[in-house]
C-alpha cells in the first residue's frame, strides 16, 4: 500500500481549495480514505456531519476530503489517474456527470456496475446522470446529485396578464408568453445560443444532438425531429428580445431579468437568489414551473447537470471508496445533501425529499425527463467549438434550418471523430 500523509483539518473546506477534512487524532490503525469534491457542491457544515457519522460507522476508516477548484480540474484528474503512490492520491473523485467518458477512456477507472447493480438502486437513478456514468456497458460514475433548468416567472406579470396557473404544454406556453409580450415587457428573455435548452426541445420532438452507429458517432442536427426542436425554439425565443447571437451568459441573464421588463427565464432555480439581489422588489414575485412538455402531466425534456462520483482504477484503498460512494449516494446522505443545497436527489424516489422548496420540486419534476450529452469521450471537443451557437445564430436570423443544420451536424461529426485532432 503506497503511504501518504493525512492533511490537517482546514479551517473552512468550502472556501479553499486542497485542503483535506478528516480527524487528526485517528490512531495509527486507521486507513486514510482520500476524496476529492469540488468547490461549492456541499456546504462545510454538511461535510463535517458526514465525516463524523461516517468514521463512527467505519471505524477503521479516517475520511480525508479535499476540496478542489473546477478550473484546470481535467487535467488534475487525468494527472492522479496516472500517477503511483503520491500523497494525497484520490480514492474517490467527484465528476461532472458528462465528464466521466472521457475519464473512463483508457480503463482509468473502477467498473462499479455490480455494486449499482446489487447494491445502490441502478434502476431509480435519474437518466440524465447515470447514462453519462455508463461507457462501453460499464457503470462508472455513480450519481450523486442534480440540477437542471426550469422557467423562472414574474407572478405579478402573470396575474396582470390575466395568467391564473403557469402553462402545462408547449402550446400553452407559446400563447402564453404571446400574451406576456407586449407593453414594453419581454414574455420572455431566451438567448439565440443558449444550446442547453435547444436540446430540451430536440429531445422532446425525439432528435438527438448526435448518433452512435456501429461506434461511430455523427452529428444528427439536420433530423427531421431536430428541426422541429429549433422550430420551436425560433417561435419561442421570437417573443422576446434575446441576443441572437449570445449565450445567456452574454450578458448575464439574472442581470436582464432584474431590471424588471421580463416576464420568464429558462434557468436554474437558484438564478432566482441572484435577480433579487440585484432587484430587492422582486422578493415574493418570483415563481418557478417545469420546463412544459408536448402533452399535459409530462414535463419537457431537459438538459441535466451535477455530479457523478467516480473511484480510480490506482487506488489502494477499494473497500474503503466504495464504502464512502455508498454512504453518498444511499438516501440518508443523498436527500440530508439535497434539502441542504437545494439539489434534486439521484433517485426519482427521492424527489419527495425537496416539495417543500417552490423551485426545487419544478426542478425535480423535470429532473425525471432529464438528459445529457451525448456519451462520448469527444464531446468536450464539440462544446469547446460548439458550432451549435453557430447553427442557432444563422437561424434565428434568417438562414435556411435545413442546410444550417447539415453544416453544424457535418462539424459535429468530425470533431467526434476518434481519429481527430
Amino acid at each position: 500500500m503506497r503511504r501518504r500523509l493525512l492533511a490537517l483539518v482546514c479551517v473552512s473546506a468550502s472556501l479553499l481549495s486542497g485542503c483535506g477534512l478528516t480527524s487528526s487524532d485517528s490512531g495509527s490503525e486507521r486507513r486514510p480514505v482520500t476524496v476529492w469534491l469540488m468547490k461549492g457542491s456541499a456546504s462545510e457544515d454538511f461535510l463535517k456531519r458526514f465525516t463524523k457519522d461516517f468514521e463512527r460507522e467505519h471505524p477503521d476508516l479516517d475520511l480525508d476530503i479535499r476540496i478542489q477548484e473546477w478550473t484546470g480540474i481535467g487535467e488534475k484528474v487525468q494527472a492522479a489517474m496516472r500517477s503511483d503512490g503520491a500523497d494525497g492520491q484520490p480514492d474517490v473523485i467527484e465528476v461532472g456527470n458528462t465528464q466521466v467518458p472521457q475519464y473512463a477512456e483508457g480503463g482509468r477507472l473502477e467498473d462499479l456496475t455490480l455494486e449499482s447493480m446489487r447494491d445502490w438502486g441502478i434502476r431509480d437513478w435519474l437518466p440524465g446522470l447515470a447514462e453519462p456514468g455508463e461507457y462501453m456497458s460499464q457503470q462508472f460514475g455513480i450519481p450523486w446529485y442534480a440540477a437542471n433548468r426550469v422557467v423562472i416567472y414574474r407572478k405579478d406579470l402573470f396575474e396582470q396578464a390575466g395568467i391564473t396557473a403557469p402553462p402545462r404544454t408547449r402550446e400553452e406556453w407559446l400563447t402564453v408568453t404571446e400574451k406576456l409580450d407586449s407593453g414594453g415587457d419581454q414574455g420572455i428573455y431566451l438567448a439565440g445560443q443558449d444550446w442547453y435548452t435547444l436540446s430540451g426541445f430536440i429531445w422532446d420532438e425525439g432528435g438527438e444532438l448526435a448518433e452512435q452507429e456501429g461506434g461511430t458517432w455523427t452529428g444528427a442536427l439536420d433530423s427531421q425531429a431536430a428541426l422541429r426542436g429549433m422550430d420551436f425554439y425560433r417561435e419561442l425565443q421570437a417573443l422576446g428580445d434575446g441576443p441572437l447571437d449570445a449565450d445567456e451568459e452574454h450578458p448575464p441573464q439574472a442581470g436582464v431579468f432584474a431590471k424588471g421588463q421580463v416576464a420568464q427565464i429558462v434557468a436554474v432555480p437558484g438564478l432566482a437568489q441572484s435577480i433579487v439581489r440585484e432587484n430587492p422588489g422582486l422578493k415574493g414575485e418570483l415563481g418557478f414551473f417545469p420546463v412544459p412538455g408536448k402533452k399535459a402531466g409530462k414535463p419537457g425534456a431537459v438538459f441535466i447537470g451535477g455530479s457523478d462520483l467516480v473511484v480510480p482504477k490506482n487506488t489502494d484503498e477499494r473497500d474503503g471508496a466504495l464504502a464512502v460512494v455508498e454512504a453518498l449516494v444511499g438516501t440518508k446522505w443523498n436527500t440530508d445533501l439535497a434539502r441542504t443545497m437545494n439539489y434534486v436527489p439521484n433517485k426519482k424516489s427521492l424527489a419527495k425529499a425537496v416539495v417543500g422548496e417552490e423551485g426545487v420540486a419544478a426542478m425535480a419534476a423535470g429532473a425525471a425527463q432529464g438528459r445529457a450529452t451525448p456519451g462520448t469521450p469527444r464531446w468536450g471537443a464539440v462544446e469547446a467549438d460548439n458550432p451549435i451557437k453557430a447553427y442557432m445564430t444563422k437561424v434565428l436570423t434568417g438562414g435556411d434550418a435545413e442546410s444550417e443544420a447539415r453544416k453544424a451536424s457535418d462539424r459535429i461529426t468530425e470533431l467526434l471523430d476518434l481519429d481527430g485532432g
